[in-house]
């Protein structure tokens, strides 16, 4: 989904959540475009952003709802911790589905075989090409756990 896009959906998102008064999606939809827009202007990216960017930007706030929700379960707030869980569910919506299982192992063989990684030597070199292509569609510590295994 290009950048545009995303901001489009997003905006339609929030009107939808006003109009049915579900203050959970809004405050997950406005999250997620406060964020999309401080990254936007920030003096790094100067007024644009790219696709990897803003994926990057929503496992931020992915990581953000599960650690708040992981904390508040050990306080004993569930009330809080539902909300968190809430806007995890839909910040997750607008993230692109992500490699797991064998859809994660073929693609990581895949581009060990493109690279002409074998040995277990390599495995920082494999971790960075890797982690750039799979960027924004795989868990890192997934894809490291599959680098090692097939490297090994």
């Amino acid at each position: 989904m290009s950048i545009e896009a995303l901001e489009a959906q997003l905006t339609e998102d929030m009107k939808t959540a006003m109009r049915a008064k579900d203050q959970v999606r809004l405050e997950a939809v406005r999250s997620i475009r406060a964020a999309l827009t401080t990254e936007k202007t920030s003096a790094a990216n100067q007024g644009s952003l790219t696709e990897a960017q803003a994926i990057a930007v929503l496992q931020r706030l992915k990581k953000q709802r599960v650690e708040s929700a992981e904390i508040f379960n050990a306080q004993d707030r569930k009330d809080l911790a539902e909300v968190e869980e809430a806007q995890l569910v839909v910040i997750q919506g607008y993230l692109p589905a992500a490699l797991e299982g064998a859809e994660l192992t073929a693609a990581v063989r895949d581009l060990l075989a493109e690279h002409g990684f074998t040995n277990a030597a390599q495995f920082g070199q494999a971790m960075g090409l890797i982690s750039k292509a799979l960027a924004g569609r795989a868990d890192g510590k997934a894809v490291s756990a599959e680098v090692k295994a097939l490297l090994s």
